[in-house]
């Protein structure tokens, strides 16, 4: 196990809290990674694979002007999408969400760059949005390793913040 699954589970079991996932270029990695850690399903309420933009309509309910207006993949997309998610599971204290091109045939300049966004229910403005790089010379499924384990990373930390007050 990683260290970012033993950190990111520790944290969930230490503040009694509930997390849940909606992924895109991951397609569901980051959720299983954190199901890996036994007796997470006590904190682990689930995630949503929304793929394709249709998905994140679907299931997510983001406008289709919106996603036109800003692209899937893109900061406003991410915060959107972990707010979302959210919304829709009220069990859950926080969410993280991930978008990107991890290839093939991602547009020009954008081969690797992700987002990624984690929201807290208690602190419903404070959904935090970045961009992550994956490298260029790793493949797809390497590249969706990285960008996983940097949504559990990312999500650790703001739990970290927002529970250490």
């Amino acid at each position: 196990m990683s260290q970012a699954q033993v950190r990111l589970a520790g944290l969930l079991f230490r503040y009694r809290l509930k997390v849940v996932f909606a992924e895109s270029c991951t397609a569901g990695l980051a959720s299983a990674l954190l199901a890996e850690v036994p007796g997470i399903s006590s904190q682990h309420c689930g995630g949503m694979v929304v793929y394709r933009i249709e998905t994140k309509q679907q299931y997510l309910g983001i406008s289709a002007e919106l996603l036109a207006k800003h692209d899937a993949v893109s900061e406003r997309i991410a915060r959107e999408m972990a707010e979302r998610v959210l919304q829709r599971t009220p069990e859950a204290d926080f969410a993280a969400s991930v978008t990107g091109h991890l290839g093939p045939n991602a547009p020009e300049g954008m081969d690797g760059l992700v987002f990624i966004a984690t929201a807290s229910r208690e602190n419903p403005v404070g959904t935090i949005a970045a961009a992550f790089h994956c490298l260029p010379h790793e493949d797809r499924v390497a590249r969706q390793k990285a960008a996983a384990a940097e949504v559990l990373k990312r999500l650790a930390d703001q739990i970290e913040t927002l529970a250490g007050r």
